[in-house]
């Protein structure tokens, strides 16, 4: 049996450790057509789906400052561009915005790569 002090030192040491979980990176910029295109057609439905649970949408601009955790991910200029990031690693990515009929499918090619 765990000792209520053991417990509470697990408790704060799990608050303490970074959670790293999958996420997918929307590499995205202002004006882009195809972005709008997914904004509509895919972005509303993903929180709701099995693979948004699995790899929450991230949104970052090209034209800002790319975040700390990123630093190790090559930004391209072509948007949009979706990247599978697990543990601050890539693990698959996507140019474009295929449309919503062929971007699910590849979504859960790119999904299957993860650790189960």
């Amino acid at each position: 049996m765990t000792s209520p002090l053991a417990a509470a030192l697990s408790f704060f040491l799990l608050l303490a450790t970074p959670a790293f979980a999958a996420e997918m990176v929307m590499f995205e910029q202002p004006g882009c057509a195809w972005c709008k295109r997914f904004n509509e057609e895919v972005a509303p439905a993903w929180p709701n789906t099995e693979q948004g649970q699995r790899a929450p949408l991230r949104r970052v601009n090209i034209h800002e400052p790319l975040p700390e955790d990123l630093a190790d991910i090559p930004v391209e200029r072509f948007t949009p561009t979706f990247v599978l990031v697990d543990e601050g690693r890539e693990i698959a990515r996507l140019r474009g915005y295929p449309g919503d009929q062929f971007f699910w499918a590849l979504v859960d090619e790119m999904l299957a790569k993860l650790e189960p």
